[in-house]
């Protein structure tokens, strides 16, 4: 089975394996339980004590009518594993979309460090009392980790995106990390991991853009760099460090900008689109999750939403922006954010 047919049918709800151990044998589910309990011990032992400051307020110096920002999701959302809200991916998000928009950007952090799929329910209640412009979602580690059956995760991510689509919300979905490049999980689950994250992040990309929102592939949050890099990663070896969290925003950032219409196109000149960037949706679903940074969002052939072989979707990948420094950040916030 293609990763393209299984996104579809766990997007779909189809039952889907039990995770893709099936063909294992008794003697190696035995080794990847071990495995994965000492992985969580070693990055429990490590981490981060305590969420950083939320960061939440104004961002820019512009005035008018703020552009309200909700970031949702897990401890990536949150930022866990750096001690200054500056750091953290909503304020680099926050701050930079200030700059392009020209206007002003409340953030609203309402992101849960240990959130799984299922907990989404929560935060888009508290969202939409905050009547956002735009939400950046970012979700699935814990998924993966905790084994949650995984087309009841993206079932409840579907609800989520739908739930904020239909109240006037732009939505723009981080998928599934690659836990593959995580160090304190050790081969055969690994592999697993990495396969386990790319399926779920595919199946993500379906539901999201069938619930009218986009998705950007954090994958190995810009590639291979992040796998060979140690200092990407914070002190707990699972956490993206500061410059994870910087690279993450970057990815994320053009297609934020995009949604509300204050990307600029000069930022995109030079960069070569090929012929298949138009894709069924399903395909196109697949092959974003293997490449870090790509975007899917739903696109039109010949005036047509769906061909032979579904929806078609659209993938692009953006040159990444430079991201404001902290000492940036600090001067475009409110007094009351940066105490």
């Amino acid at each position: 089975m293609t990763r393209a047919s299984r996104a579809r049918r766990l997007a779909t709800g189809a039952v889907y394996g039990g995770g893709g151990l099936g063909i294992a044998g008794a003697a190696l589910v035995t080794v990847l339980r071990g495995e994965a309990r000492s992985a969580r011990r070693r990055v429990e032992a490590r981490v981060a004590q305590g969420d950083p400051p939320t960061g939440n307020g104004r961002y820019g110096s512009s005035r008018g009518k703020p552009l309200v920002l909700a970031v949702l999701g897990d401890s990536s959302a949150v930022g866990l594993g750096v001690e200054k809200a500056e750091r953290t991916p909503g304020v680099l998000v926050a701050s930079a979309l200030a700059e392009l928009a020209e206007r002003p950007v409340q953030l609203v952090r309402l992101a849960v460090s240990g959130a799984v799929s299922s907990r989404l329910d929560a935060q888009v209640e508290l969202a939409l009392a905050e009547h956002p412009d735009v939400a950046v979602i970012m979700i699935g580690a814990n998924d993966v980790t905790s084994r949650a059956r995984p087309a009841t995760s993206v079932r409840h991510l579907a609800e989520a995106v739908r739930r904020l689509v239909g109240s006037g919300c732009q939505v723009v979905v981080g998928t599934c990390p690659d836990l593959g490049t995580i160090r304190p999980i050790r081969q055969p689950l690994r592999l697993l991991a990495r396969r386990w994250s790319r399926n779920l992040a595919a199946a993500q990309t379906i539901a999201v853009v069938a619930e009218g929102g986009r998705t950007v592939s954090l994958g190995s949050v810009l590639g291979p760099t992040f796998a060979s890099d140690h200092t990407m990663f914070s002190s707990d070896e699972f956490h993206p460090s500061a410059a994870g969290y910087a690279a993450a925003a970057a990815v994320l950032l053009p297609s934020v900008a995009d949604c509300l219409g204050v990307w600029p196109a000069a930022a995109d000149r030079g960069l070569r689109m090929r012929r298949d960037t138009v894709r069924p949706v399903a395909k196109a679903a697949a092959k974003a999750a293997g490449r870090t940074g790509t975007e899917v969002q739903a696109t039109e052939v010949r005036g047509q939403e769906s061909g032979p072989y579904g929806p078609w979707a659209r993938l692009r990948r953006r040159r990444p922006p430079e991201m404001p420094t902290p000492d940036e950040v600090q001067d475009a916030a409110e007094p009351a954010v940066r105490g």
